[in-house]
């Protein structure tokens, strides 16, 4: 074969290689199932962020039992790519998720073209039937944002607080807003501090724990978050949790309390705290807030054994976070996965409560050793003992990834060039190198400190229920709640709050 043969060869590969990526085979002329039966008059919609079959694995494996998700009727696959990459983002998966779209990353509530979407949120609201957004994350970041929201960047906190105040949805809970007063800049339309347009909208705002669980259907409209608000405007870690603070399983019951009426609700429900777990390579973090949304879905089913032929709950992941694999090098076919029992707080509150203090009062050349102490009481690790026999002990050569961690943390290098970056995807070095010999010693590894383009898990019950089954994209999840709902499945462009025609 010549050069010109081979060059017309490699280009039509290339050709037929782009045509495949931008359009998958199963995408093609692929038809919805259609529900025929009476609508659901309560739709339940969990999204654990970042959370692919190994983290649903992991957390069987560590509480011993299965996930109530785990144990619904229905139990699917579902891709997970955006418009413009294999590997998708919360907004792009957000929106396919709510409005049926394919979008590129960035985008929320509409689509590549920025055309604006109408999610199954705001069909629900237009068909008569209350809302309510519930996020362990801010209640602005992007898998809430996504049932409410049309802006071209996430990262546009502002405008997507000012489409919070004007989304007329009943009940919103979790984490707390992120730029209400538009101190980032980034929008040239501020019509005023978007907390003020919020209650003026008719919302009850509501942080204290008491006064959020004395909350009764009369109070209206509620807007309500955490009082300590742990990172990024975000509720803490499961497992950093206080009695005063509101947990996710408590959100969503009092959403359910708020919402139940005669014409029915939608309520969607994120583990957005399971994905900033898995980002950050903690597993222990991520295993406390799986086991939270597990709780939260609890909620869900509680409620629909008292309405089971009016009630549709769904679970899904949008992507899975980390490259998370129930297998290490180091431990062969082993798994220790007590290994992670002793772990008392997440990575973020060591970094900021115990890094942060040993780096102010030890200033200058401190030995590794003295921080040991710490180490063990925080996470279980020991520098004593015989490694072949207990997995909690550190071997040699972790000692010395963690020693130089430590010295990395001590001389404050943000570690964002590639070589440290592998190591430490950006977050304090020595937290994620106890993090990393700690999950490693349980039998877990890591591949990335972001999303990866695995299928996640889909499960459901109740009111067709039964079409959740089998391989399907991400888009489908969304048209198959619409017709659940009594909605023609297909994409809606946003018109205000017109009236959706029903089937």
């Amino acid at each position: 074969m010549n050069c010109t043969s081979k060059a017309k060869q490699f280009m039509l590969m290339l050709v037929c290689f782009v045509v495949v990526t931008a359009v998958p085979a199963h995408a093609k002329g692929k038809k919805v199932q259609v529900h025929k039966g009476a609508p659901a008059k309560y739709v339940f919609l969990f999204i654990g962020d970042g959370m692919g079959i190994p983290q649903r694995m992991a957390v069987e494996k560590f509480t011993g039992k299965q996930l109530l998700m785990s144990t619904l009727p229905a139990q699917g696959m579902t891709t997970t790519y955006a418009a413009d990459r294999f590997i998708t983002g919360s907004a792009a998966a957000g929106t396919s998720i709510a409005s049926g779209i394919k979008t590129n990353i960035g985008m929320l509530g509409m689509g590549p073209r920025q055309k604006d979407v109408k999610s199954i949120a705001e069909i629900a609201r237009d068909q008569g039937m209350k809302v309510g957004i519930v996020s362990s994350v801010s209640i602005d970041h992007a898998t809430p944002a996504a049932f409410y929201a049309h802006v071209p960047t996430r990262g546009q906190y502002y405008d997507i607080d000012v489409a919070l105040s004007e989304s007329d949805f009943d009940f919103f809970g979790g984490g707390g807003l992120k730029d209400p007063a538009n101190k980032k800049k980034n929008t040239k339309n501020f019509k005023g501090n978007a907390l003020e347009m919020i209650k003026g909208a008719g919302y009850k705002v509501v942080s204290d724990k008491d006064e959020f669980m004395s909350l009764k259907p009369s109070d209206g409209k509620i807007i309500s978050w955490n009082k300590w608000l742990q990172d990024s405007k975000a509720l803490p870690y499961a497992m950093d949790m206080r009695p005063q603070d509101i947990t996710l399983p408590e959100f969503t019951q009092k959403a359910i309390e708020m919402l139940d009426n005669p014409e029915g609700f939608f309520l969607m429900v994120e583990g957005g705290k399971i994905d900033w777990a898995c980002h950050a390579n903690d597993a222990a973090a991520f295993i406390h807030n799986t086991v939270s949304f597990d709780n939260s879905i609890a909620e869900a089913v509680e409620f629909a054994k008292k309405h089971p032929k009016e009630t549709l709950i769904v679970v899904t992941g949008d992507h899975e976070c980390g490259g998370l694999t129930l297998g290490f090098a180091g431990t062969k076919y082993g798994s220790y996965y007590d290994a992670l029992k002793p772990q008392e707080v997440s990575f973020q509150k060591f970094t900021d409560e115990v890094v942060t203090l040993w780096k102010e009062e030890n200033k200058g050349n401190v030995n590794f050793d003295d921080i040991i102490p710490s180490i063990t009481h925080y996470f279980g690790l020991k520098f004593e003992g015989d490694a072949k026999k207990d997995p909690m002990v550190v071997k040699d050569y972790q000692l010395a990834m963690l020693k130089d961690a430590y010295k990395r943390t001590m001389n404050g290098d943000k570690c964002k060039e590639p070589e440290l970056y592998n190591l430490y995807g950006g977050y304090d070095p020595l937290t994620t190198a106890i993090t990393h010999v700690l999950n490693n010693n349980a039998g877990l590894g890591w591949t990335s400190f972001k999303h990866t383009g695995v299928p996640v898990s889909t499960s459901a019950m109740g009111v067709g229920a039964m079409s959740f089954n089998g391989y399907y994209d991400n888009v489908d999840i969304a048209f198959k709640i619409m017709s659940v709902m009594g909605v023609s499945p297909r994409v809606y462009a946003k018109k205000g709050h017109a009236k959706v025609a029903s089937k």
